[in-house]
């Protein structure tokens, strides 16, 4: 079973995720892409609409400089070839900073709708987020390191959702270190997720951008260490070793859930229904935000790798 501090941690990117990226799905964020130019969301599912994604990896990407797309492509599991040329035609529809206002101006517009102005709590939330985002580790979070760059709005709105930003982007980031030097690669990692969150095979790897071919060799890859098998089941091994990437990105945010100590459970008291608000208004997926709350396999915290994962579950493959 999990331990109280990895509960802590999940419980926390539980409820930062909807409140921080609604703006992917907002209509106020694809409205404030589409007055500049930018193609309007491509489909709505589950009454949330979709992002459009050169939209979005260009405003995401943002936050780290006026880069292209080899650059934004260090999100870590979207196909880089699907990235490059967004990035280079976002680019060309609007600047940086001028994107940077779009987003902020569509994220703070949703949480104005759905939560009010001031909601009751908004400082004291504000003030718990930023003391948990100013401990977070620096090192190779780049997204994290770029939202930094960009300061604080000024708004109390602005604030509370830059701040919710941080701790969600540097959770992200931390998830890639872990999952990167774990040995798993991009596409390795989504199909592995896929069925760790209880999907079918194949059902998200598609939307980060992977062709037929690339998740027919991530699976043949996977079988042969021992973490799928021929017919694309997530073996024990290949649970428990996925559980074992989010035990160790659970770790690097150690600082941050030290620094809110005691004041989590305010924190959360929150949050939780703010986001809950945020999913009933269709500003967030209520699919996506469902899987937040699933995972865990056989092993927690164990220090299994790829080899000692397989090793150890395969007679039960």
């Amino acid at each position: 079973m999990t331990t109280d501090f990895q509960e802590r941690a999940r419980r926390l990117r539980n409820a930062l995720e909807p409140v921080a990226a609604g703006v992917y799905f907002a209509p106020e964020a694809h409205a404030a892409y589409e007055e500049l130019g930018f193609a309007g969301s491509p489909v709505t599912h589950e009454g949330a609409a979709r992002p459009e994604m050169t939209a979005y990896f260009t405003s995401r990407g943002a936050c780290m400089g006026d880069v292209p797309g080899e650059v934004v492509a260090a999100f870590g599991c979207f196909n880089p070839k699907a990235v490059v040329p967004a990035v280079e035609k976002g680019r060309q529809i609007a600047d940086r900073e001028t994107i940077l206002a779009a987003r902020e101006k569509g994220a703070t517009a949703m949480l104005a709708r759905v939560l009010g102005d001031q909601p009751d709590g908004l400082a004291r939330v504000t003030e718990l987020l930023r003391r948990g985002a100013d401990v977070a580790r620096w090192e190779a979070h780049p997204i994290y390191g770029g939202l930094r760059s960009l300061g604080f709005p000024g708004t109390p709105l602005g604030d509370l959702w830059r701040a919710a930003d941080l701790l969600r982007e540097h959770r992200g980031d931390s998830h890639v270190v872990i999952w990167a030097v774990g040995g798993v690669d991009a596409v390795e990692i989504l199909l592995l997720t896929e069925q760790w969150w209880g999907l079918p095979a194949r059902a998200y790897a598609p939307t980060r951008g992977w062709a037929v071919s690339d998740m027919d060799a991530g699976f043949e890859r996977l079988e042969k260490r021992g973490l799928m098998t021929g017919d694309e089941k997530l073996t024990d091994a290949g649970r428990a070793f996925r559980e074992e990437i989010e035990v160790r990105t659970d770790e690097l945010e150690r600082s941050v859930l030290d620094a809110l100590g005691d004041d989590l459970d305010e924190l959360l008291s929150y949050l939780d229904p703010w986001s809950e608000a945020v999913v009933a208004a269709k500003s967030y997926p209520k699919r996506i935000a469902g899987i937040y709350n699933v995972g865990g396999g056989p092993h927690f915290g164990s220090g299994l790798t790829i080899d000692t994962a397989a090793e150890k579950y395969e007679n039960k493959a």
